[in-house]
């Protein structure tokens, strides 16, 4: 039975109308939408792009080009990344990972070193990442003693520096503030980390017990 050629219902049941009722309903939100509100593949594209984020926060999908933490192997995030609700609202345009001072920051993907210098009187480090388009995406690390200069080629894990001991530096503890931005959007860095970077293993099939 299609949509255009319902029955008239007459002298039946109180339950076959509700039935058919729902059916021109389901039936008009079909044909009215088309591909639109009421079609699986507005669905799937509503649960791939997940809820809006807010203004200032980023819009696109970060690729996950990460193979390595910037610090540790799988440090303590002492704070996440709270996108801010304007563009100079207050947020965290980052995230900070718990390390010592002295510890090895690395390059969490391959890139080419776009700034390594002191701002505010902190370290930082910025890596432009290779294959995320134009302008490419980068990262940034502070505060970092560098031990590389700008216009060199990393891969993921090679070392850009050391954690700086940093007495007026946000964070409650010793940590290295890691952000990402494409030109002047902040994203959250650790979207460019893999599942099995984070700590969620994909799922995976197991050999059924003889």
């Amino acid at each position: 039975m299609t949509c255009e050629r319902l029955p008239r219902l007459r002298g039946v049941t109180s339950a076959a109308v509700w039935v058919t009722a729902l059916l021109v309903l389901a039936c008009s939100s079909v044909g009215a939408a088309g591909a639109g509100a009421g079609s699986p593949e507005r669905w799937a594209g509503a649960l791939a792009s997940g809820p809006e984020p807010p203004p200032g926060a980023g819009r696109e999908r970060v690729p996950v080009v990460g193979r390595d933490w910037p610090v540790g192997v799988r440090p303590l995030v002492v704070r996440g990344w709270e996108p801010p609700a304007s563009e100079y609202g207050p947020g965290h345009r980052g995230v900070d990972l718990a390390a010592a001072p002295g510890s090895a920051v690395r390059a969490v993907a391959p890139g080419r070193v776009s700034f390594a210098g002191r701002v505010g009187g902190r370290g930082v480090v910025s890596v432009e990442l290779s294959g995320t388009g134009a302008p490419p995406l980068r990262t940034t690390y502070e505060p970092v003693r560098a031990t590389v200069r700008k216009g060199t080629r990393v891969t993921p894990g090679e070392i850009l520096g050391t954690v700086e001991p940093a007495a007026r530096f946000h964070c409650p503890t010793a940590c290295v503030h890691w952000g990402l931005l494409r030109e002047d959007t902040y994203l959250n860095p650790l979207s460019l980390l893999p599942p099995w970077l984070l700590g969620r293993a994909p799922s995976r099939l197991l050999p059924l017990a003889a």
